[in-house]
């Protein structure tokens, strides 16, 4: 797509498999070579946006990468089901010299807890479990969990917890349990959660996803399950369920019930050898250069190999072409190209703030949470355009979705920078979204 100049009428866009079996988005062809990837585009105008408006997407982002502030990113945005805009800028390896390029692959982080969600609740769906069931009577290590009340040096006072911690409370982050990435103001256990949880992941290369979940086990809760909203390794903790329930390795479960069903190609735990000249660089802040590779948050070895700890909370890679379709099959209720995910209510009931009330997520009073992402609940609050309903959450290299039910949109900024939050490109890009609806 040419910046600024909108598609004549419907057109498909072609997913095209190349030998090396990847998909990149294409316009080369009228004509896929798997029918059900093939995916109508239309104009902007007949999607109800503004050419002019959405070309501001451009300018913006481009003004990121000129800037050196980002390397480069890929930008979506779709609606009823139909691309309006697919851009792609900058590099995805500056020291490669690789550009960006619509088949890149992401490190997604914690965008990978919305498909462990789903993950889920397609076993809840099939009666293996209830959301309301104690998490111990799957997980036996989380049976009479202690509570944090006190640190003296390595001496930890605790008491024991009101009630078990439930499997609804690992979606919604109400567990107790920590991540040890400052999302809680308690010290201590904070900690201990960098010791023994990312510690570990760092320093034992033998490490099994029932290994480091056991160790999690053993750790007193930040909080009586159910109190307090506190980002957490619930994720984890959930992915290890789907293996005990379901039977099958995590990884195997999202590969045969979602990744495959959905055409997700590219989607996985770790970059094999054929796809890594698609691989993105993570970069950081040079007070010097503006940006410099770092070693990106490791939640997963290095991402090129496969990996004995699937992290239901953050292992994840991907493409936009990829999480656009995991995305637009949310939208749509759960299901894409006749192929049904989820329920209809199952998807509405994922979409509902579960919190309790009082409780608000990450701090932000415009947002309540459902299963595995946000729910904006007060555009106002939130300062940025947008609708209320819109189901979202982002990945700590600045990858982010949101869907949009009200609007029917999905919108997707894929880019690789830490720490996240640095700079606002995420709200610059909904807002430039949203000012170019004409209808």
């Amino acid at each position: 797509m040419t910046a600024g100049k909108p598609h004549g009428s419907a057109r498909p866009v072609r997913f095209n498999a190349t030998v090396s079996n990847t998909s990149e988005f294409s316009q080369n062809s009228e004509v896929s070579p798997n029918k059900e990837h093939t995916v109508e585009t239309s104009t902007p105008e007949d999607l109800g946006f503004s050419s002019q408006r959405l070309g501001r997407i451009d300018s913006v982002m481009q003004r990121y990468v000129d800037e050196r502030k980002l390397a480069g990113m890929v930008t979506l945005v779709a609606r009823h089901g139909k691309l309006a805009h697919l851009r792609k800028f900058g590099m995805a390896d500056i020291e490669a010299a690789r550009p960006m390029q619509f088949d890149t692959i992401f490190r997604i982080y914690s965008m990978t807890k919305t498909v462990t969600s789903v993950a889920a609740l397609m076993l809840m769906e099939e009666g293996r479990f209830r959301l309301s069931d104690p998490l111990s009577a799957y997980l036996p290590a989380f049976k009479a969990m202690q509570v944090f009340v006190s640190a003296d040096g390595d001496a930890v006072r605790t008491v024991d917890a009101d009630r078990p911690i439930a499997i609804h409370d690992l979606f919604i982050h109400t567990s107790g349990l920590g991540y040890g990435i400052g999302s809680s103001s308690n010290a201590a256990m904070e900690a201990q959660y960098q010791q023994y949880y990312w510690g570990r992941i760092l320093g034992e290369p033998g490490l099994t996803l029932e290994d480091l979940i056991g160790g999690v086990a053993r750790m007193p809760l930040l909080h009586q399950p159910g109190k307090a909203f506190v980002y957490s390794v619930g994720l984890d903790v959930l992915a290890l369920l789907v293996k005990v329930v379901s039977g099958l390795p995590f990884e195997t479960y999202l590969q045969r019930n979602l990744f495959e069903p959905l055409g997700m190609t590219d989607t996985a735990f770790y970059v094999p050898p054929e796809k890594l000249d698609r691989f993105a660089a993570v970069y950081g802040p040079d007070e010097i250069k503006g940006l410099q590779p770092i070693v990106a948050m490791l939640t997963n070895g290095s991402y090129t190999q496969p990996t004995l700890i699937p992290s239901g909370g953050g292992g994840l890679v991907s493409t936009a072409r990829d999480y656009w379709r995991f995305a637009q099959m949310l939208l749509n209720k759960g299901d894409l190209d006749g192929v049904r995910v989820l329920g209809r209510k199952t998807v509405v009931f994922m979409m509902m703030n579960h919190l309790p009330v009082g409780l608000i997520p990450v701090d932000d009073p415009a947002l309540g949470f459902g299963l595995g992402g946000s729910v904006l609940q007060d555009v106002a609050r939130s300062r940025v355009l947008g609708s209320a309903g819109t189901f979202s959450w982002g990945g700590a290299a600045n990858t982010e979705y949101w869907v949009d039910p009200a609007e029917g949109l999905v919108g997707l900024l894929m880019l690789q920078y830490m720490p996240g939050g640095t700079y606002p490109v995420g709200a610059d890009f909904r807002n430039l979204v949203y000012q170019a609806l004409a209808g």
